[in-house]
């Protein structure tokens, strides 16, 4: 099984920016324990700030599921939102905080109608929560 994880704008900052709310590991250790935790499944790892490169690493993924965090993106980009619905690949939406114990705006997410699902409060689990509901169910159906 390949598993694709996409990150969003600012997740590069994760571990240095607002340590409060996503914590003080940084994305790239972050990745480092998804891997070693998963060894047995085929990890890709992409981050990009640009809403159009995501939209392409979705175009042209070649992996079983796909876990998503879109950050700010998922609140308002419909290139994304159509991106995901264009392709025939699960999604899982994942955020590392509860986006409904912040800001209004970050309670919306144009990209969930299209997700096999979402998970969202659980810091770096949030992550491993998605890949496990792949692996608990390899014909996933989104």
């Amino acid at each position: 099984m390949k598993l694709l994880f996409i990150n969003g704008v600012n997740l590069n900052m994760t571990g240095v920016r607002e340590r409060g709310v996503y914590g003080t590991q940084t994305l790239d250790e972050i990745n480092a324990d998804i891997a070693a935790r998963f060894k047995e499944v085929e990890c890709e790892f992409y981050q990009s700030n640009i809403e159009g490169e995501i939209c392409t690493k979705l175009h042209t993924a070649k992996c079983d599921g796909i876990i998503l965090n879109a950050g700010a993106f998922t609140h308002y980009s419909y290139a994304i939102r159509d991106a995901i619905a264009s392709i025939s690949i699960p999604v899982v939406e994942v955020h590392m905080s509860n986006v409904f114990k912040r800001e209004e705006f970050r309670h919306k997410s144009v990209i969930s109608e299209v997700c096999a699902g979402s998970i969202v409060g659980f810091g770096k689990n949030s992550y491993i929560l998605a890949a496990e509901s792949f692996l608990l169910k390899q014909n996933f159906q989104g």
